[in-house]
This record gives structure tokens, sequence and C-alpha cells, in this order.
């Protein structure tokens, strides 16, 4: 029985790691363009603390016990045949599951994606914290777009940035809905608007950008915004293989060999509720896709009956964390707090997810570093 994970995110790592326990007799393939796993959720931290890099990555070695690791970019997909397209060449699997993440979405808004820098990777806040320090030099405005909680991090570690070089660098967060962070409940909205004006950042909602050039940002209705550079942290979309991000109900079924998790498609829970995107939710369904890939994979090499009865999952939030350069919000069922106690509670989930990866001397690196 040969068993693939297509992507080693949060929800690839998860799931790899679930089924090597649950299916100890399975070949099991992990497939990343990449050799290393990153902790995407940390990488904002990386543009004021460069020093933080190193710790934010942990190879797959590290990681996995038995699963093989093919380095190689994911082209196609057939997820009825259990068929991956790769870049090297083609692999085939009995039963698989889909964690490629996702990609920053630019909405074909003209001269967005030429003229912005997402973030995404390292090399993303290498490439932000550079040009940011020429920013600052000059006394410029950085422009970020999108305000959830990428967006919010960005610009407040960027606003954090410009008061440790004394520079008085303008950070402007742009939101095309009425408030900052729109997806979350109202109370957390309001102390991270909170959190941002006491960073100094300038915030812009109800701003529809409709197209972007070297110099300036245009609106809907409302002008436009020179600027010196821009972050674009606007939304998501589906990876290569996949285009749009497909609806996938609460068995996390994508076809007849294949369950997608994670960011790599919108999900409907059993109670019907989208589910967001986020690290916790990936990390969550994972156990789900473990518990219906070894149903059903037990199903095939048997041989007997109807297909099993698969697992189904329910999102509940374990609330939300999110740090505004110094500063941070948090919010526990209906409890939100700033200041210390969210700071401290925003960096033991930080170093928490390290740790439970083995990685302890990068989260003990982690926390010295910044």
């Amino acid at each position: 029985m040969h068993v693939a994970v297509l992507g080693a995110g949060y929800a690839g790592v998860a799931l790899a790691r679930k089924l090597e326990d649950r299916l100890p007799d399975a070949d099991l393939t992990v497939v990343d363009e990449r050799d290393t796993h990153l902790v995407q959720h940390l990488v904002h931290r990386a543009v004021r603390y460069p020093g933080v890099a190193d710790e934010l990555t942990v190879p797959f070695g590290e990681l996995f016990d038995r699963a093989t690791h093919r380095q190689a970019r994911v082209t196609g997909l057939d997820p009825d045949a259990g068929r991956a397209e790769l870049a090297d060449g083609e692999l085939e699997f009995d039963v698989g599951a889909v964690a490629l993440g996702a990609r920053t979405n630019f909405y074909d808004i003209p001269g967005l994606e030429a003229n912005s820098t997402p973030l995404k990777r390292l090399e993303h806040a290498e490439r932000i914290r550079e040009r940011f320090l020429e920013v600052c030099v000059d006394g410029g405005r950085t422009v970020v777009g999108g305000a959830g909680l990428s967006g919010v991090q960005v610009a407040g570690e960027l606003a954090a940035l410009a008061d440790q070089e004394g520079s008085d660098a303008e950070v402007v967060l742009l939101e095309q809905e009425p408030t900052v962070a729109p997806s979350f409940p109202d109370r957390f909205r309001r102390a991270v608007r909170e959190e941002l004006d006491d960073a100094g950042v300038d915030v812009r909602t109800g701003r529809t950008v409709t197209g972007v050039d070297e110099d300036a940002v245009a609106f809907e209705g409302h002008g436009e915004l020179t600027h010196d550079q821009i972050v674009w942290t606007g939304g998501i979309t589906g990876s290569e293989p996949l285009g749009e991000r497909p609806v996938v109900r609460a068995t996390l079924r994508l076809g007849d060999s294949t369950f997608a998790v994670g960011d790599a498609a919108r999900v409907v829970d059993e109670d019907g509720e989208a589910v967001p995107a986020s690290a916790q939710t990936a990390v969550r369904e994972a156990d789900v896709a473990a518990t219906n890939i070894g149903r059903l994979a037990a199903h095939r090499r048997d041989g007997d009956g109807f297909e099993p009865r698969l697992a189904r999952y329910g999102y509940t939030s374990l609330g939300w964390l999110v740090s505004v350069g110094d500063g941070a919000v948090a919010q526990v069922g209906p409890t939100v707090l700033r200041g210390r106690a969210a700071e401290t509670a925003k960096e033991t989930v930080a170093a928490g997810y390290l740790g439970s990866l083995g990685a302890v001397d990068r989260a003990m690196g982690y926390v010295q570093e910044h």
C-alpha cells in the first residue's frame, strides 16, 4: 500500500507524522519542493529580527521516521486515479492527501503582483526588510495591503522597525472591508485596531485597490496613494495543480483516492460552516484525514464490502493570537487580552509548536533571538 502526502506545511507534516504511527506497514511518501518545513506563522518576525530565520525551518529528516521525502514540485493531480504529476516525473499512490497550502492572491489587479512583495517565505521577509530599511533612510511610505492577521502582523513589525531605526517612515495598512481583522469577532477586531493605533500604523479601511504602479496605489472612488514599497497580504488562492481552492466537505475527500487538508481547499465542516484558513485548523484537520486515509487504505487492502464510513471534521476555535510589533492581542473564549499576558501567550504558542516537532533547540533559539 502506497500512501502519499503532497505538501509539507502545517497540515502535511502533521498528517505524515500521524500516518507513520497509524499505518506502520504502508509505504509513505511526502512530496515537497523544499527540504525543510517552514513555521510560516512566524515569518513576519524575520522582517525585524533576521536572526530568527534559521530557527523557523526544520529539515524533514528531523521530522519523519519512516516517510520518504521526494523533493519535487507538484504540477498536476488526478485525485480519482491517485496520480500526481511532478516537475521531475510522476507519482502514483493508492491513497493520498493534498496539503500544498495556498498562494498569495493578487486578484488580477493591474500592476499589483509586479510592484509588491508577498509574505509567504523567508526570502520574502528578507526582501521586505531590505527595502524597508531604504524607506526608513528616506522617510518614505510603505503600504501593506490586507488587514487580516498576516497584514496586521507585518505592519506591526515594520512600524516597530521604523522606531528602532529612529525613522519617521510611514506604515499604511489598507483593508477593503470596514474594519481590520474583518473575519474575527468584534471585540478582537477592536483590540487589534487599538494595538495598531498605539504602534503608529496608519490604518485605512474601506479601500478597494484597483491598480498599482511603481509610484502609487489607485483606489475605487478614493483617488490614489503614493508609496515607496508595497507588501501584499490581501488573500489566498489555490496551489498550482488545483487552481482555485476546491470545496471539500467534512470528510475532507477531494476524489476517489485523495483527501485535501489545510489551506489547499476550502473546507465546509459537519455543521455546514466554512472553516477559516489557519495553522490550528490545518493541524486539526490532519487528524481527521489520517483516520480516513487509514480506513480507506484498509478497505482497499482487504477488498471487502462497501467503502468505510469516514470521519467528519467539526470546527471549533482554540482562540486567536496576533502580534502587533511588541504588542499582541489574544482571544480565548469570550476573553480578549492585550499587553504582557497576550504577548506571553503568543510566544508560548510559537515556541510550543517548534517543541511539538521535537525542535527544542530551535524553540529556545527563537525565544532568544527576538
